[in-house]
């Protein structure tokens, strides 16, 4: 019985994503994987990396036209603050949940991972 190939339709995918994907199919075959599981990997590989296929009208939502206008206001708001040498940041309350977990990974915060941004901040305003 013959091995089943990948699933899913390819023509999303950039020729550029194919190519990585032959490339690193190739190299599992190198290591001595069979061609079915070095195929799958490959493509699990290239999907993890780039977030699957890259081409236009696939799935996703995308920005209104309002959205787009003021994502690029407030991008030229921070680029001016920051030539202006303004601080970008000025409370804990304004970090994303991500810089505060960073944060508290630094001051060796046990819980951190779980905690919600308000016990982010109550936590490193404690650690301070």
């Amino acid at each position: 019985m013959e091995a089943p190939m990948s699933r899913g339709s390819k023509d999303k995918y950039t020729d550029k994503q194919k190519r990585k994907a032959e490339h690193i199919e190739d190299s599992y075959r190198e290591a001595g994987l069979p061609e079915h599981e070095a195929e799958a990997r490959a493509w699990a590989t290239v999907n993890k990396q780039s977030g699957g296929g890259n081409r236009s009208g696939g799935s996703g939502q995308q920005k209104s036209a309002k959205a787009k206008q003021q994502s690029r206001e407030g991008s030229a708001r921070r680029a001016a603050a920051s030539r202006r040498g303004v601080p970008r940041k000025q409370s804990l309350q304004e970090e994303t949940v991500a810089e505060l977990r960073r944060m508290a990974r630094a001051k060796a915060i046990p819980g951190r991972s779980s905690m919600r941004k308000a016990e982010l901040v109550k936590a490193l305003q404690k650690a301070a």
